[in-house]
């Protein structure tokens, strides 16, 4: 019997795994990929993109974006999106940002208001990908 650890697999970049946070980047569970939320924070740094939150939707993004390749997928491997407003007014100005982020398929997304994220963030995204079997 195949231990079930043994199918789980975590991904870490390297520029990812200089920050030393207390989480894994991604987690691969046979043919789906968890990635942990992802802030407008500039790459390799815990200090947010300027602009509010068109600046710091376009970041989050852009870092998934920058998550996805560095484990040989893209944004049309995405199923579902979850995301976390910090006001649930600024909506509107999050899927403006959002929606150029996908071409031809649009994933199943969830979205919430909260109160509280890391490092002051406008939002939070966190993705679900599915990837062709080895």
């Amino acid at each position: 019997m195949t231990h079930p650890s043994s199918q789980v697999e975590f991904l870490n970049s390297p520029a990812f795994a200089r920050l030393g946070l207390p989480f894994s980047e991604a987690v691969r569970v046979g043919n789906t990929v968890y990635l942990s939320g992802q802030l407008g924070n500039v790459p390799g740094k815990l200090e947010l993109a300027p602009g509010g939150i068109a600046g710091q939707a376009r970041q989050t993004m852009e870092n998934i974006q920058a998550t996805l390749a560095a484990h040989g997928l893209s944004m049309a491997h995405i199923v579902k999106c979850t995301v976390m407003l910090a006001d649930m007014a600024e909506w509107g100005a999050f899927n403006e940002v959002y929606k150029t982020y996908f071409q031809g398929h649009l994933p199943a997304r969830s979205a919430f208001g909260c109160n509280g994220l890391a490092l002051g963030g406008r939002l939070e995204v966190e993705c679900i990908a599915v990837v062709s079997p080895d």
